[in-house]
């Protein structure tokens, strides 16, 4: 919309051609997404607390998160909002990777959203069923993934990367694009909903590998920077920076009022639709592997509820205290906040060890 705008006022002034450069554009939209979560952030929790929308929580848990029973939920709209403002504000809206990743956030949010709803509003603990959740999840990926394999033109559109070999792609094929794409985008979606137990736990990891995301999609989309750094060459994908810009803009201002003791909580709604950003913009990108790596905490807490139904489910016996991970080192002593700045801490870790494929190829 903007970049609309100021490519037409180039043609008579030529300093609005600095709004062409995609960084200058990302940072804009990282401030924006900040700026309009401020601003809409207070109203949306009032409305929030109005409607009457508090967490539940788990009787077995960790005594000290009862006192969080009746904090609002539902407040990953608020991310989405500022994210999907920013995006057309700032992105090119004749791209077709921004209006992918865009539409299977919003439609990943509304699942979460009546998932949430249900929940909280017609006090039906299932919210919405799994199958039923995971059935519009699939339908969402697969149609943008059917798209995007579609609309390649190039066997780097569609190979999986190896990180750390210049020359290791593994043609996958149409078929395999989206089976794989799939695991990517519907896993992702659900590890971050997983994760998201804690004040602040998910959405600053959220936050940081996005981050990282914004570095491969510019990369990716500059021939220059990609053939240098032995990357494939995604044309376009250099416009998802400006969307994680702005992911990474909304995130931060959330946390303002998602720290510790959190003033709302994100709810399937900002989970499970970030998840699957991430998911997707990595798929884009050709990195799938890569945010495994950047994602571990995510990856983790996944594998730990897996592991711990699996376990009791054969044996009868738990492997953690109680799952996903985090509870587990609640539940042995660990305070909340020492829980999630420990696993921020990884995370940034792993960002780094992510970035760093980009040479150690």
């Amino acid at each position: 919309m903007l970049l609309e705008l100021f490519q037409y006022l180039a043609k008579e002034y030529r300093v609005f051609n600095v709004f062409q450069y995609i960084t200058l554009r990302t940072v804009l939209a990282a401030m924006t997404a900040l700026a309009i979560s401020f601003l809409i952030g207070p109203r949306m929790i009032r409305k929030l607390t109005e409607m009457k929308v508090g967490q539940s929580v788990r009787d077995d848990g960790p005594q000290s998160h009862l006192v969080k029973a009746g904090t609002p939920t539902m407040g990953g709209a608020l991310i989405l909002t500022a994210v999907a403002i920013t995006t057309l504000l700032w992105a090119d809206l004749e791209n077709r990777y921004v209006w992918a990743c865009l539409v299977t956030t919003i439609g990943y949010g509304v699942i979460g959203w009546i998932d949430d709803y249900r929940k909280v509003v017609h006090k039906n603990s299932k919210g919405l069923s799994a199958r039923a959740k995971m059935f519009w999840q699939t339908v969402i990926a697969v149609a943008a993934l059917s798209y995007l394999a579609y609309r390649a033109n190039l066997p780097q559109q569609t190979d999986l990367i190896v990180p750390f070999f210049k020359t290791v792609a593994i043609p996958l094929g149409t078929i395999g694009f989206i089976v794989l794409g799939w695991f990517v985008v519907v896993g992702f979606s659900n590890a971050v909903n997983l994760t998201d137990g804690l004040d602040g736990l998910a959405i600053m990891p959220t936050v940081m590998v996005a981050s990282a995301l914004a570095i491969f999609a510019y990369v990716a989309g500059n021939k220059v920077f990609a053939t240098y750094l032995g990357v494939p060459h995604i044309s376009g994908a250099g416009e998802l920076a400006i969307f994680c810009g702005a992911i990474a803009g909304a995130g931060l201002a959330f946390l303002w009022f998602n720290a510790y003791p959190a003033e709302v909580f994100m709810g399937d709604v900002g989970a499970l639709a970030l998840g699957g950003a991430l998911g997707l913009i990595a798929v884009i990108c050709r990195q799938e592997i890569v945010l495994i790596i950047m994602g571990g905490v995510f990856v983790v807490e996944t594998l730990s509820v897996m592991i711990q139904v699996a376990s009791f489910k054969l044996t009868g016996k738990r492997v953690f205290r109680m799952a996903p991970l985090h509870h587990h080192y609640e539940l042995k002593g660990w305070k909340e906040n020492q829980v999630v700045v420990r696993f921020w801490i990884i995370t940034m870790l792993l960002v780094l060890f992510g970035l760093s494929t980009l040479k150690l190829r």
